[in-house]
């Protein structure tokens, strides 16, 4: 291919692997111009030499001349039969130097560690002579980025030249790694799957788009229901099934190698699913129908053999947190360096790795960064931007020849956005691959780089073809483009009957529906060349295909993972390493906390006597380490279901087999859980004196060990086989419960059930336990003391005396420890390696589990969002849509249906009418604020003015950094953190106490109760804020006029709901605005960033909103985000901000925003086109987000300003002329709340109670556990006996009750800091209610709910087991206190959560403080066995002490005790006594009774309930007590909710305040005066 001089084009055949002729050369132009060649060269002409892939292009031809190669588009010769003779082009440069073509041969050099000599023609500069390093390079290429954003006028200095030839270098560069060198040695490269073709593509899912909203009722209403539905309506819509509807319809057309499709649409047109689809992201569509192939292989067989090539990116950046840049690039890398046959001659992969990453490194401006952790919400690491780049590095490291990318750009600014679409650009082109994008908010730049685009509405394809068609085919069907429109706005606009815009005489000629736009696309000529291009290209990728198979070999007949199984393991294990080792503080946190609680349970357990005072504490400590150390495992469950979205995202990149990451994580486990059980075991071991041999320490610690390593891979094949957590919590906490009741220490084989003793031979803990019991036991001799050595006294001797522990022989006081654990347990020291067998077998089988699962999880299923409606409250409309199974029309996206453009203004002006005026007017002037910074102070604000005026729409402008949200705040009295200083006025006075009550202000983030409706919302809000004065119904007639301002009438009854369940994001974004409102603000609005995240068609609305707004009387001062020049038209006042919080211009803007930018262009900034957008002008001109402006500070240039003495003057004045005007009472109301307290307090409960009836899946999950636990509980302990064992079987019973705490608490606590996070960051700022009103509702809503459950479980577990035959007091008497136990535990849970800042923390504290509560309570080790430190104190400050005591009490009381045979001691009397005679002193000091047998005395240790209770210093006498203390507890449990409420909430803060040297200054002075 050469062009000359005169701008002609030849196209001749030219050799190479790939297609010679660009998709679109003038797309690549526009691009390359921008990023690299006019970056590189500010001063460069548009015609310059561009080579990409060792092909040439010339630069200097026409559009025309680049339509005619659409028809040329790719075509694919092989390497073989290529001419050798390379194309020439001869380009002039802007008169400095002329870069030759470069041959074949010398680009096949170019892999050798040196760059060959740059050979150029004549020139007047000396320095182009010398030889280039390939560091230059590097450092130009690093430079690209100071350019990115295309300023013309930017101060580059380095000569055209020279900057051409370093242009040319950088493509030498790139051909190391996509060139033909790497291409003809590649065996890889050659049989891609180049190119993508889909015909009659048509997707059909499930889902109505509405759906009513489920509440608690339904549990018991459902079947009523069904019934009636069965009747009226016939069996078959009584099913319920939703229908099938069509999702996209009919798609056909084709993506080049080399081309960028844009698609666009409004949210739920079908993008996502045309972008997965095309992505082979086929799960959860009900029909997939028609043809998509890939280089002309079936989208199955690409699945199943070549998946690696085909990329769906989702929305979300999904990477390690703790990894660095460096170690998240790397790993793809090692996962995708191909075989040595696909590699250069003499590369390792550790040089493919190397220089792989250094290009794309410096490709995409990532290099700083490389040693930065990618992070979190949670783990500062890179920006937004960089972490995008990463992820587009990532998928370019794939070399995947289809990649979609799905809605990338959202939370972009405009400038960070257009730079990733330029990389991804440059990808394509190098990588020469089809790319689909779809994007919110395209501005023209980012248009400009697409080679097609694709516009969906409502499922249909509304266009398809070249993206410079676009514009002009809809102009030609009747539509109208205002000036400063972007094309991809103008495209989505169409569809929207409030945006667009008909030229005149097409009213009635222009299509309105989305079929009505597919008919019309499909008679049009665009449609038949996108027909005619997608033949040509079928017939060439034919071609392609029989190339392809000549070529193919055995390593790439299936190319799913570059690297085998055990190689994936080995670098998935080194990844687990460095993203445990990323995040060092959670693993030091988490091996401190064992340390803690390891000194806890050693001390309590400490210097255990090796008597048989010993023995019940000895099994004990053993039961304890086991069970701490397997329910340690519990976290895998969290970070099972945390990764899961980048296991599915690496899967479908192929990097690796789940299975892979399965093994890996089970190998990095071996020694952390071997560091976290040698911590625990050694402190554990040595102070309780267990056995101080080392063969038995050493065995204890490997059982623990395996036996952790075994639980941990239990909870993660749960979590892998599960598709939510919340399933697998339900799973996991009736797997605890069985783990820990048949592990055989809580109640012996012996006495299980039949129906439940199964669970012990399945039960990895038991196999533990009697590994652990056996291995300390078996050389132990266990010396008998009292109180077990029977009988005692004066008159007793050693031979007539027994051991009441089991196993023991008569006339002897010792016991051997291996009879003790044979006769007590069945155990047999001959089982210790058959059960360290059994368990490692369990870890076998769980890992492989867990293979299984991760092979088979998949990811959500497709389909769009659904609108969830109160019952009884659905449009009309919807109703029948949803009773015919249909798509509901217009009414559900908040549109009125039937409603035509022609009658917009004139319900606009109605609507208008009724909504509350604001006439005071605001002024802020000297605003500062600094903040502590590093040991010194920062400064972000700087000496601020302005106003803001009712009437008036007002925008708060400048770059990220600006302090834009940082003014707003403080304008709006929300910072808490720093000092600021200045004179902020309403109308002349001091801010009154109600400011914030009386202003309205839109956060960023839409936080809102999900469960409530629009109406719902909108009246709490008008309820709790507008005056006591105001009736009622008043207010609530208010909300109505609101809900038709913002044309949300079709949703008033819909539930806010989450994210893809409920109102999309205009629809969340309309209801914060409209709850801001209800509230009649008196003074002004303030709004953050309204249109963020929208997409172009809903930040339209948004702002024409805002607009009405204005129009109507309000005051309105709004920060947003380099708008689009339409969007800022709408504006009639600007303060722009300059980085360091400084005002660089104040006031209007004028007609076409005139005002503006003749202030600029009189100050000496460039002019401004009349195409160009103002806002992006004025940002522009200030250098805004440059860091290398050198430029005027635009700062002083507005304190200089004649504008800016003019605002002073015009504030100055204001102020005087409102403050000597009279007012309304409205500045004077010094309520810090529009409603007294008991209203605030009933309306919040209120919303709390309907909250929780509408979750009835938190309530099943509640009442589930109480029951399923509540009956485990009774089978396993059903209709349990009199003997001595089931005495202590009543005791585990009451103390297997009382461990269900800890998963209620865990189901509780999100509730709670879900409500807390609504009223922190929005409803306590807004001074709608008090902290008080808040816990009130928070506490009390939980109540109800947990005393039915406690009586359902008191239902389940008390008369099957240990209740059976009690009277009615002792029945009525535990559920009184078992109610007190189920308000005691929502209180615990409510405390710990109201000083935790998240859930993860909250969840973590649980198990800590729940261990103490239970450890000192005199279970785990009894009253008379606990070290004296414990025993003085904290034995009564546990409030499960008295708990224990109540229930225990009760249950055995002047209950006879029946001794099995095992359980008796038996000694021989002495010569002439009876037993009686012999034991009957004894027994009347120590309680029991004796009797003869064959004999032998046989001694039983208790005679009644109440003896075997005394031994674990529980009185029947202490029940009331026990009852009152235990009340106390609870009511002391909600006096912290409310006290660190209160301290959380801005209390401590209150506190430091008024304690700090200034505040007791200020006192003292007014004191004085």
């Amino acid at each position: 291919m050469a062009v000359n001089g005169a701008g002609d084009l030849h196209i001749e055949e030219t050799p190479g692997a790939w297609p010679e002729t660009p998709a679109d050369t003038l797309r690549q132009q526009n691009y390359d111009s921008d990023t690299i060649g006019r970056d590189l060269n500010p001063q460069t002409p548009f015609d310059s030499h561009f080579v990409m892939n060792g092909v040439h292009y010339g630069r200097s031809f026409k559009t025309e001349d680049a339509r005619r190669l659409s028809s040329e588009r790719t075509a694919v010769p092989s390497l073989a039969n290529s001419q050798s003779e390379p194309p020439t082009s001869t380009v002039e440069a802007a008169g400095a130097a002329t870069v030759p073509p470069i041959p074949l041969e010398e680009e096949l050099a170019y892999d050798t560690k040196e760059f060959a000599p740059i050979r150029t023609t004549q020139s007047t500069e000396p320095a182009l002579q010398r030889k280039m390093t390939e560091d230059d390079v590097m450092r130009v290429l690093s430079r690209r980025r100071t350019y990115s954003s295309g300023r013309k006028n930017s101060t580059a200095t380095a000569e055209s030249g020279s900057e051409i030839e370093e242009q040319a270098e950088i493509e030498r560069l790139m051909s190391r790694m996509f060139g033909k060198g790497r291409q003809a040695a590649s065996e890889e490269e050659k049989t891609r799957h180049v190119g993508v073709v889909f015909r009659n593509l048509t997707v059909k899912g499930m889902g109505l788009g509405a759906a009513l909203q489920p509440t608690n009722g339904d549990v018991f209403l459902g079947l009523p229901r069904l019934l009636k539905n069965l009747i009226t309506q016939g069996p078959r819509k009584a099913a319920g099934a939703p229908p099938v509807r069509t999702i996209l319809n009919k798609f056909t057309g084709c993506i080049r190698p080399g081309e960028m499709l844009l698609v666009l649409g409004r949210p739920g047109s079908g993008c996502s699913t045309f972008l997965k689809v095309l992505g082979n992201q086929r799960f959860g569509y009900e029909h997939i129908d028609g043809d998509v192939t890939y280089g002309g292989t079936d989208a199955k067989i690409m699945g199943k053999d070549f998946r690696g090539e085909i990329l769906y990116n989702p929305e979300d950046d999904l990477h390690y947190a703790t990894l660095s840049v460096r170690n998240t690039l790397s790993f793809a890398l090692k996962t995708r360096t191909p075989g040595k046959a696909s590699r250069n001659q003499g590369e390792s992969r550790q040089d493919y790795v190397r220089e792989f990453l250094r290009v794309v490194a410096k490709l995409f401006w990532i290099e700083h960064t490389m040693d930065t952790k990618v992070g979190n919400e949670y783990v500062r690491g890179v920006s937004g931007g960089e972490k995008k780049r990463v992820s587009i590095a990532e998928a370019m490291i794939t070399k995947a020849s289809t990649q979609c990318w799905d809605n990338s750009t959202r939370g972009l600014d405009a400038s960070t956005a257009l730079e990733y679409v330029q990389s991804l650009r440059s990808l394509t082109n190098m990588a020469h691959i089809s790319t689909s994008v779809a994007l919110y908010q395209a501005g023209e730049s980012l248009y400009d780089l697409f080679d097609k685009v694709l516009l969906i509405d409502q499922g249909k394809c509304a266009y398809y073809g070249p993206t410079e068609n676009a514009k002009q085919y809809f102009i030609d069907q009747g539509f109208d483009c205002p000036t400063r429109w972007t094309t991809a706005d103008f495209l989505t606009s169409v569809g929207d009957f409030h945006e667009r815009n008909i030229r005149p005489g097409f009213e009635d000629r222009i299509p309105r529906s989305a079929e009505q736009f597919e008919a019309a696309y499909q008679k049009s000529e665009i449609f038949k060349q996108n027909l005619q291009d997608t033949e040509e290209f079928e017939s060439h990728m034919e071609q392609q295909r029989l190339e392809r198979q000549a070529a193919q070999t055995k390593a790439t007949k299936k190319k799913n993972y570059t690297l085998p199984f055990h190689k994936q393991v080995l670098a998935c294990t080194h990844r687990q390493v460095q993203v445990t080792i990323g995040d060092k503080s959670s693993l030091y946190g988490k091996w401190g906390g064992i340390l803690f609680q390891a000194l806890i349970v050693g001390s309590l357990f400490f210097n255990m006597p090796k008597t048989s005072a010993g023995v019940f504490t000895r099994g004990g400590v053993m039961f304890f380490m086991l069970l701490f150390n397997a329910l340690l495992a519990l976290a895998e469950l969290t970070s099972a279901f945390s990764s899961r979205p980048i296991l599915l995202k690496h899967k479908s990149f192929s990097f690796y087999r789940p299975a892979a990451y399965a093994l890996a994580q089970t190998v990095v486990d071996i020694p952390l859980v071997l560091v976290q059980v040698t911590i625990f075991d050694l402190v554990v071991y040595f102070m309780s004196d267990l056995a101080r041999t080392p063969s038995q320490f050493f065995i204890s610690l490997f059982i623990l060990w395996i036996l952790t390593m075994s639980m941990y891979s239990f909870f993660r094949a749960v979590g892998a086989l599960c598709k939510s957590l919340d399933i697998a919590t339900r799973i996991t906490g009736v797997a605890i419960q069985a783990l820990i009741v048949y592990t055989g220490y809580l109640i012996p084989p012996t006495k299980m059930h039949p129906w439940f003793k199964w669970l012990i031979w399945v039960n990895p803990v038991q196999y533990g336990f009697e590994a652990l019991m056996s291995n300390e036991f078996s050389n132990l001799d266990i010396q008998c003391v009292p109180p077990y050595l029977v009988p005692q006294g004066p008159s007793a001797q050693p031979q007539y005396q027994s051991c009441l522990i089991q196993g023991s022989q008569p006339g002897q006081t010792t016991v051997n420890g291996g009879d003790y654990i044979k006769t007590a347990f069945t155990y047999s020291r001959s089982h210790l390696w058959r059960n360290i067998g059994i368990i490692f077998g369990f870890w076998i089988f769980f890992v492989v589990l867990t293979m299984i699962g991760m092979e088979i999880a998949k990811p959500n299923a497709g389909g769009g969002a659904v609108t969830i409606f109160k019952r009884g409250q659905v449009p009309k409309s919807v109703e029948k849509a949803m009773d015919n199974g249909t798509v509901p029309s217009d009414e559900e996206t908040g549109e009125k249906s039937g409603i035509e453009e022609s009658s917009g203004s004139d319900s606009d002006k109605d609507d208008i009418k009724g909504v509350a005026k604001n006439d005071t007017v605001f002024t802020y002037t000297n605003v500062n604020y600094t903040i502590p910074y590093q040991g010194g102070e920062r400064q972000l604000l700087k000496d601020v003015q302005g106003f803001v005026r009712p009437g008036r729409l007002t925008a708060l402008m400048g770059a990220s950094g600006a302090g834009k949200t940082t003014l707003l705040n403080t304008l709006a009295q929300r910072i808490n953190f720093g000092v600021i200083k200045g004179d902020f006025l309403v109308d002349g006075r001091p801010l009154p106490k109600s400011f914030q009550r009386a202003t309205g202000f839109a956060e960023q983030q839409d936080v809102h109760e999900p469960t409530a409706t629009v109406r719902e919302a909108l009246r709490f809000s008008a309820l709790l804020r507008q005056p006591k004065e105001v009736p009622i119904q008043e207010k609530y007639d208010y909300c109505e006029k609101i809900i038709d301002l913002l044309e949300m009438r079709g949703i008033a009854g819909a539930t806010i709901g989450a994210t893809g369940a409920g109102l999309n994001q205009e629809q969340r974004k309309r209801v914060t605005i409209g709850v801001e409102l209800a509230s009649k603000p008196e003074l002004l609005m303030f709004l953050d960033e309204p249109t963020s995240g929208l997409d172009s068609g809903a930040a339209f609305n948004i702002v024409r909103f805002l607009r009405k707004l204005a129009d109507a009387g309000q005051a309105i001062l709004c920060t947003i985000h380099q708008p689009s020049s339409v969007l800022f038209d709408y504006f009639d006042e600007l303060l722009l901000l300059k980085s360091g919080g400084r005002v660089v211009f104040h006031g209007e803007l004028g007609k076409d925003s005139r005002k503006l930018i003749d202030y600029f262009e009189a100050n000496g900034a460039k002019n401004c086109p009349p195409s160009a957008n103002p806002a992006e002008y004025m940002l522009e001109a200030i250098g805004a987000g440059d860091p290398n402006y050198k430029g005027k500070d635009w700062g002083d240039v507005w304190a200089a300003s004649p504008q800016y003495a003019e605002r002073t003057n015009e504030i100055q004045q204001m102020s005087n002329d409102r403050r000597n005007a009279s007012t309304k009472g409205s500045t004077n109301d010094d309520r810090e709340y529009a409603m007294p307290l008991g209203i605030q307090v009933l309306t919040v409960v209120k919303r709390c109670f309907v909250a929780y009836w509408r979750t009835p899946d938190y309530m099943i999950g509640k009442f589930m556990l109480h029951v399923v636990t509540g009956l485990f509980n009774t089978f396993t302990f059903y209709h349990v006996g009199n003997s001595s064992i089931d005495m202590q079987s009543r005791l585990f019973s009451i103390f297997m009750t009382l461990t269900i705490s800890p998963p209620l608490i865990q189901q509780l606590q999100p509730r709670y800091l879900q409500f807390r996070s609504i009223y922190e960051s929005r409803e306590a700022n807004s001074k709608i209610y008090s902290w008080v009103a808040f816990t009130t509702g928070a506490v009390l809503v939980e109540l109800p709910y947990s005393i039915v459950a406690g009586s359902i479980y008191f239902c389940c577990w008390w008369f099957g087991s240990v209740g059976r035959g009690r009277n009615s007091f002792e029945s009525g008497y535990t559920w009184m206190l078992l109610m007190l136990f189920e308000l005691f535990y929502v209180g615990f849970g409510q405390a710990i959560a109201s000083f935790s800042p998240n859930e993860l923390l909250a969840s973590l504290l649980v198990p800590i403080f729940f261990l103490f509560v239970v450890s000192f309570c005199g279970v785990v080790v009894p009253f008379a066995a606990l070290p004296h430190f414990w025993q003085s104190w904290m034995y009564y400050l546990t409030p499960f002490h008295y708990l224990l005591e109540g229930f225990l009490g009760v249950a055995v009381h002047n209950r006879p005790v029946i001794c099995e045979s095992s359980e008796f001691a038996r000694f021989p009397p002495p010569p002439g006594q009876t037993c009686q005679q012999y034991a009957q002193t004894f027994i009347q000091q120590a309680g029991g009774y004796v009797q003869q047998s064959g004999g032998m005395c046989e001694f039983c240790q208790y005679a009644n309930g109440d003896e075997f209770a005394a031994g674990f210093n529980v009185y029947y006498s202490h029940k009331w007590l026990d009852y009152g203390v235990f009340f106390a507890f609870c009511i002391f449990n909600f006096v912290v909710v409310y006290v660190c409420s209160y301290l959380y909430l801005g209390g401590a803060r209150k506190i430091r305040k008024s304690l700090s040297p200034a505040a007791r200054k200020q006192k003292k002075a007014s004191m004085q005066n």
